[in-house]
This record gives C-alpha cells, sequence and structure tokens, in this order.
C-alpha cells in the first residue's frame, strides 16, 4: 500500500512550510540539501519536521494540504501541538452575519 504525506516544516526563520509527498524521509533531505534553488525552503535551511500526516488515498492529501496552506500560523501552530480544541475556535467564524451571533428571530 502507498502511502502520501502532508507535512509541516519548521524553517531557520521560523516560517512554516506545508508540503506533500510519497517519500517523507527522502522529501526531507532534499529540503535540507538545497536540491531546488527556487523552492521557499532553499534560503530559509535548515528545516525541521513538526508535523506529518498520512493518507492513502492521494485526493484525501492534496485536500488536505491545500486547505492547511491557507490557514493561519495560529492554526497551524495548533495542528502541529495537538491543540485541538484551540484549532476548532480559531477555524469558528467570526463574521457578525454569522447564524451564531445573530440573535433569535421569532
Amino acid at each position: 500500500m502507498k502511502f502520501y504525506f502532508v507535512y509541516i516544516l519548521k524553517c531557520k526563520d521560523e516560517s512554516l512550510y506545508v508540503g506533500i509527498t510519497s517519500d517523507l524521509e527522502r522529501r526531507i533531505m532534499e529540503h535540507n540539501a538545497g536540491k531546488y534553488p527556487e523552492a521557499y525552503t532553499h534560503s530559509r535551511r535548515p528545516v525541521e519536521l513538526v508535523f506529518y500526516q498520512d493518507f492513502t488515498d492521494p485526493n484525501q492529501a492534496i485536500t488536505f494540504e491545500k486547505r492547511i496552506k491557507k490557514w493561519s500560523r495560529a492554526k497551524k501552530q495548533c495542528l502541529i501541538d495537538e491543540n485541538f480544541d484551540k484549532l476548532q475556535s480559531l477555524a469558528e467564524c467570526r463574521n457578525a452575519t454569522h447564524h451564531k451571533y445573530k440573535p433569535d428571530e421569532e
């Protein structure tokens, strides 16, 4: 069975990088070796693996990677720290027009 990994790296400059691969160990070595000069992590080496999740379905992995790439740093850090309560709180809609903030209409 083939696995796909969505991962988060912490870069030397403290930024977080989200990626996807089918060979996690090889990919982290490539990041740290600077294999791709145009890559975000190239000038931010060394990098450290701080989170990964494995998937057997590549489409699920791609969807998850796309989702967390859009997240704020705070949400990514909650995922890394496994602080799922705070992650849920940060994920809640805070828009004043959201149904949660509207008074009950009778």
